[in-house]
């Protein structure tokens, strides 16, 4: 009797508890807004868009009655533009303050402040998800999750995985011979990257960032600009490695993405069965086509003149940046002719001031697509290159998109941003309101 009245308290207790935790969902009208829904190169006439909790629950043309509860918050737009949050396809969540030389010593602690403080700061220019390409930043993105810190979404890869003198392989030369069984080095402690040398050694770090919950799986199947013993013509993976991680990570029902700029390194990857393509600015027409036939994601950036200036002049790493900076036009150019499906990102490492220019970036690509074209590709055609975690996806939810039953990821933009995407480069000034999962975490209107 006494353990039946100890377990009917507990239950109760719990139950108790877990009402006392969900509150009712709040709600936010959005009143004499035009939408631009992230599908259509357009804006709405006049709408009004119900948030009930994390989504959204009703758009109309005509106004919408709600209780006029005490969390319910009603904003006139004024006429100003609704659209969805920003996404960011390739970000380093972990590595945007950090010099490399700081990232190698510094306290973890430390490092994983400045990684929250940058989390907020992206939020605040609008970009509420973002897929991570390479870094520790599970423990960052439960912070976020559970709102200790605010930050945007993220789609963690977790460390990259490269090969010995492959692009992310960061150790000194005093550190080799690598000596299975021994400590790991610095990188692989800190989860940044895991050397992997064969494909059983493969497999065994795709699994592990898959068990640490890794949305999809980061190789560096070629050099790189930023590792000191990586360069840019080399093919690192071979295609049993490279197949090796596509088949850990499709029995987790995800995706492998790889770091690769030459034709030989995307076309080992994509017999090997990779399904998206980090950078490629070098490519050429045979390899544009071979992805185009093959449904191949490009996940490429619009990289600036000015990143030369994280490197060292005279420095190895900064020709590097050169030649893949002068490859950039043809490989838009060719994305466009045969019609890749293309995602936006920006790849800042080690510079906070780059990193302020996000939107600046993503705004650079009206040189090759229309502005409506590159909302699109910022939102609705980002997410849908996120659904291929299946369900490694973290998110249950539609992201990118305004439409019923979608997450409430939101700016409210004082302008038009088709007409005038300039607007995105000025988030501070611009961007009134920034929603994410149903909470407003700026709205200047209310001053």
């Amino acid at each position: 009797m006494i353990a039946r009245a100890i377990a009917f308290l507990v239950i109760c207790g719990l139950t108790v508890s877990l009402n006392a935790q969900t509150p009712p969902p709040s709600t936010t009208l959005f009143q004499n807004v035009r939408i631009f829904d992230g599908k259509v190169g357009q804006l709405s006439g006049p709408s009004y868009v119900l948030v009930r909790g994390n989504k959204i629950e009703r758009i109309s043309s005509t106004p919408i009655a709600v209780d006029r509860r005490a969390d319910t918050v009603l904003i006139d737009g004024g006429g100003r533009t609704l659209m969805p949050g920003l996404i960011d396809m390739h970000w380093h969540t972990m590595f945007v303050r950090p010099t490399p030389a700081a990232l190698m010593v510094a306290d973890v602690g430390y490092t994983n402040l400045q990684a929250g403080a940058e989390a907020t700061d992206t939020l605040l220019r609008g970009f509420t998800t973002i897929r991570d390409l390479g870094g520790p930043s599970f423990g960052l993105k439960l912070a976020i999750d559970e709102g200790i810190v605010a930050g945007p979404r993220i789609f963690p890869s977790g460390a990259v995985i490269t090969i010995t003198g492959g692009h992310g392989d960061f150790r000194q030369l005093f550190e080799l011979p690598r000596v299975l069984g021994r400590p790991l080095s610095r990188q692989e402690a800190l989860g940044a990257s895991m050397v992997a040398d064969s494909p059983d050694e493969v497999r065994v770090r795709v699994r592990e960032q898959l068990m640490l919950g890794a949305t999809q799986i980061k190789l560096t199947a070629g050099g790189g600009v930023a590792s000191p013993h990586s360069p840019i013509d080399v093919s690192t993976f071979t295609e049993p490695e490279l197949r090796a991680a596509v088949e850990a990570a499709q029995n987790w029902g995800t995706y492998v993405t790889v770091h690769a700029y030459t034709p030989e390194t995307i076309q080992r990857a994509i017999a090997a069965g990779v399904k998206c393509i980090e950078h490629a600015h070098l490519m050429d027409e045979p390899t544009a086509k071979l992805m185009a036939e093959r449904g191949i994601w490009l996940s490429i950036q619009p990289f600036p003149d000015e990143m030369a200036n994280v490197f060292p002049p005279g420095s190895d790493e900064r020709a590097k940046f050169l030649e893949v900076l002068a490859g950039m036009d043809t490989a838009y150019q060719l994305a466009k002719k045969y019609k890749l499906k293309t995602a936006f990102g920006t790849d800042v490492l080690f510079s906070q001031a780059l990193a302020e220019q996000q939107g600046a970036l993503l705004a650079k690509l009206v040189r090759w697509y229309t502005p409506a074209e590159t909302l699109v590709m910022a939102t609705g055609i980002n997410a849908q290159l996120l659904s291929l975690s299946g369900k490694r996806n973290p998110y249950s939810g539609k992201l990118g998109v305004i439409e019923g039953g979608a997450f409430a990821d939101l700016l409210l933009v004082d302008g038009n941003p088709i007409e005038d995407i300039k607007l995105i480069a000025d988030p501070a000034k611009n961007f009134v309101i920034i929603m994410k999962d149903g909470r407003i975490y700026k709205n200047t209107l209310a001053r």
